[in-house]
């Protein structure tokens, strides 16, 4: 029996624990890696080429959403989960359009999160009912109503989002630069940049950018003034 192989992205230890206690019983399922960070999980996608990743969409560094996308580009034929807290229609809507191949809450079954592995690996989509619901409510609606189109009219590159959601997580140019293995007058440029894109000013203001876009979720938005 050919195993499918997961890549488990998920920041908090004793969810991840749990997730990996749940699979390892699964004769047709092997888990080749484990990331805490969205950065993680990136590199460890491009190395081991999973065939599916699980993802939570909250991740620290680099949110779930971009890594998804970066994943993709690198590793066309791995699949990504994507997991999130409640079925909030900008996040499920951002998911897709990231590529993610199914969407899960976390109060899902283990069922659920086995039966969604060997789907996706199959080339099949698979949702939670609750976002099967909103997904369907969302394809009723006009490409003019969905909140998506508007929070991507910025253009952001992938790097520019990245520096975003440093910024947001309170991170000095110094501290993102070291992160990113960039130059601290790049981390500026990058800055000045998304200052310019947005027509936002200050540095409060690009948080709450990030959590309105989804970049990072308000439950990890740092008190601003």
């Amino acid at each position: 029996m050919k195993q499918i192989t997961v890549l488990l992205a998920e920041d908090h230890l004793i969810v991840r624990e749990g997730f990996r206690h749940l699979l390892k019983v699964e004769r047709d399922i092997q888990i080749i890696g484990e990331a805490a960070t969205g950065r993680q999980a990136v590199q460890l996608a491009k190395k081991l080429r999973p065939d599916v990743v699980v993802m939570d969409i909250a991740m620290p560094q680099l949110n779930g959403l971009e890594a998804t996308r970066q994943i993709l580009e690198a590793s066309p034929s791995t699949k990504v989960i994507m997991l999130s807290a409640h079925a909030d229609d900008a996040y499920i809507e951002q998911a897709n359009a990231a590529g993610a191949a199914g969407s899960l809450i976390k109060q899902s079954s283990s069922h659920s999160l086995c039966e969604a592995i060997r789907e996706v690996q199959k080339g099949n989509t698979f949702f939670s009912p609750s976002i099967g619901r909103h997904l369907k409510h969302q394809y009723e609606k006009s490409p003019r109503q969905s909140g998506l189109g508007k929070k991507r009219s910025a253009g952001l590159s992938s790097r520019e989002v990245e520096v975003l959601q440093l910024i947001a997580e309170g991170k000095a140019n110094k501290e993102t630069a070291a992160e990113l293995g960039i130059s601290i007058k790049t981390v500026e440029k990058h800055r000045q940049h998304l200052m310019q894109k947005l027509n936002i000013h200050d540095t409060a203001g690009l948080t709450r950018y990030a959590v309105s876009a989804g970049i990072i979720e308000s439950s990890v938005q740092l008190t601003i003034a």
